[in-house]
């Protein structure tokens, strides 16, 4: 249970991503900051399809907001991304 919230946060050390601007639109980046700002992460699918959307086709980003058991804190290393944090 401890690596779930660390996987989020950190992401795999041994495979970083790297973040191409043009996938922070004002869509990803409205939902990113929501999701910060309220710590409600239920909405991690939908950033996963507007960021597909803004031409990302990295697996580990959009495998990350889809995983169904993933847990998302603040902080987690996509959101972060998307705004710019990281």
């Amino acid at each position: 249970m401890f690596l779930k919230p660390f996987h989020d946060i950190f992401g795999n050390p041994f495979r970083p991503v790297a973040f191409d601007p043009r996938w922070r639109t004002s869509t990803t980046f409205g939902l990113a900051r929501t999701m910060y700002d309220a710590r409600d992460f239920t909405a991690m699918p939908i950033l996963a399809d507007a960021l597909q959307d803004a031409g990302c086709e990295d697996d580990a980003i959009l495998n990350h907001c889809r995983d169904p058991h993933q847990v998302h804190v603040r902080g987690c290393w996509v959101v972060d991304l998307v705004l710019g944090k990281t």
